[in-house]
């Protein structure tokens, strides 16, 4: 293939992964946890001396530091957060096929693991969410491209690249850490083991983790640096738990975890990986055996200690996992001339990826998800549905006059997300006022005087008749979500409470 071939083929294959990624970035409704991140993003963006804000609720900043930046070229702070994630994601694209052809020397496979990378619904849904996972899965990917060149080509300066990555990752969020467990099975991949090449190689390894450490102790700066510590305990279990239990969580959530895989790599795309791991017997065994421990590693440590586990999760081990795909259909092409079959079974996957992808953008209700994602993502509390509608009708309110908004909860959906879509309406206020809504609360009441006043509730935290509430509550939208497995529906909830 001629260079202007590989320029095309890859201008293609980044402008695809381009469409699936930026187009209709409303499609799917905010997330609890996106409205959290963004709206602790505006909030540093305006006030300096909380740029370490995440810190209070033990998660790192850098996603919300990198975020900032975007409030200045878009408009709309979700889209903000879900560009820099889509971003990520065409960087994981480019990383994916380096990272195949630096271990196979393919151009073809190099090429075929992108257009997997652009395309596999595991990627493009959490590459279009304002989430901190991708940029965590980016730079653990670089981290480990840029370690593998440092043992290949004896370079410290790559070492230290590395390093500046897994730096990145780290005060991205913590699971990073799997990285130093990871990383020196590059000693798998030094050309001609010697003395002097080991102590070299170990000296570069030192010198990237050095280098992390070093950038993960800035977030000393903040007073509350100990709460990463300490939120850390609140999603891992002991070893005590794990020794006296050793297949609770641990059978449940690898079967969770093949369920991720299954829907969202695709049935044939999982059998792919583990043709990958085992396909050519000996050749390139030494990559098969560190791109399946970056793979497996992860899953099985985080399925035993974890108490939440949800697939983005375990989302930066899919690049490596599309890696090995991309293996199995060039080990599949060898039999056939042109490699026909290569071009078959690529179809096999691509295909219906695209089709899961087209409904992620235009009928996300509609797509199949896991159990678990789809619960979070489109039926319950979690899922913002009408978040942005409400917004938009309480910004018409407020041209009249001061406007205040009771919301449910005092995190995530719907107070963040009506907090950062009104960021920019100073005379709207809105504030929680718990989850168990059986009357107007009082501070709702007291503002009646001198504000429109209006609560925002999802109904099944709505207990009681509205027109029985005193003050009257007078329902003005009612915004449905996703219908659950047992037919039954959760509402988002807008009322005006008017005046006695």
């Amino acid at each position: 293939m001629s260079f202007k071939q590989l320029t095309i083929w890859s201008l293609l294959i980044l402008l695809s992964a381009g469409i699936l990624r930026f187009s209709n970035l409303n499609s799917l409704p905010i997330f609890a946890d996106e409205a959290i991140y963004v709206r602790w993003s505006q909030v540093m963006r305006a006030e300096p001396s909380l740029r370490f804000l995440p810190l209070s609720d033990g998660k790192q900043p850098f996603f919300m530091w990198v975020t900032i930046p975007f409030f200045k070229i878009i408009s709309d702070p979700l889209i903000a957060g879900r560009v820099l994630s889509a971003l990520a994601g065409l960087g994981m694209v480019l990383g994916v096929g380096l990272a195949t052809y630096l271990l196979f020397s393919s151009v073809r496979q190099a090429l075929i693991a992108s257009v997997l990378a652009a395309t596999i619904p595991y990627l493009v849904f959490f590459n279009r969410m304002a989430l901190v996972d991708s940029l965590l899965a980016l730079f653990l990917l670089w981290s480990f491209i840029f370690s593998y060149l440092s043992f290949k080509h004896s370079r410290l300066d790559l070492a230290m690249i590395a390093g500046f990555f897994l730096g990145f990752a780290w005060l991205t969020k913590s699971p990073a850490i799997f990285a130093f467990v990871l990383l020196p099975l590059n000693f798998l991949f030094i050309p001609k083991v010697t003395s002097k090449t080991l102590i070299s190689c170990i000296i570069y390894l030192t010198s990237t983790f050095i280098i992390a450490l070093g950038m993960y102790n800035i977030l000393r700066l903040g007073s509350q640096f100990h709460m990463i510590a300490q939120r850390n305990l609140d999603y891992v279990l002991p070893l005590s738990n794990v020794l006296r239990r050793p297949l609770d969580p641990l059978l449940p959530h690898l079967k969770d975890s093949l369920q991720f895989y299954f829907y969202l790599t695709t049935p044939l795309g999982l059998i792919f990986i583990l043709w990958g791991v085992f396909a050519g017997r000996l050749s390139h065994l030494q990559n098969r055996i560190v791109l399946a421990l970056w793979w497996l590693i992860p899953i099985v440590a985080q399925s035993a200690f974890a108490k939440a586990f949800t697939a983005r999760y375990l989302l930066f081990t899919v690049p490596f996992a599309i890696i090995l795909m991309s293996l199995a259909f060039e080990h599949i092409g060898r039999y056939t001339r042109g490699h026909f079959l290569t071009l078959a079974s690529v179809g096999l996957i691509i295909l219906p990826s695209l089709w899961i992808d087209s409904l992620f953008l235009y009928h996300p209700n509609q797509s199949p998800l896991p159990r678990i994602e789809r619960s979070g993502y489109l039926e319950e509390w979690t899922a913002g549905f009408g978040l942005r509608e409400v917004s938009q009708k309480l910004r018409e309110y407020a041209i009249s006059g001061p406007v205040l908004v009771g919301s449910e909860g005092y995190f995530g959906t719907p107070i963040d997300a009506l907090q950062l879509y009104l960021n920019d309406v100073p005379n709207v206020r809105v504030i929680g006022i718990g989850i168990w809504i059986d009357h107007v609360d009082q501070k709702l009441v007291s503002a009646l005087g001198d504000n429109q006043v209006f609560l925002v509730v999802n109904s099944t935290r709505f207990h009681g008749d509205p027109d029985k509430f005193k003050p009257h509550l007078k329902l003005l939208a009612s915004y449905p979500k996703g219908i659950r497995p047992n037919g039954t529906q959760e509402y988002l909830l807008f009322f005006k409470v008017e005046k006695p």
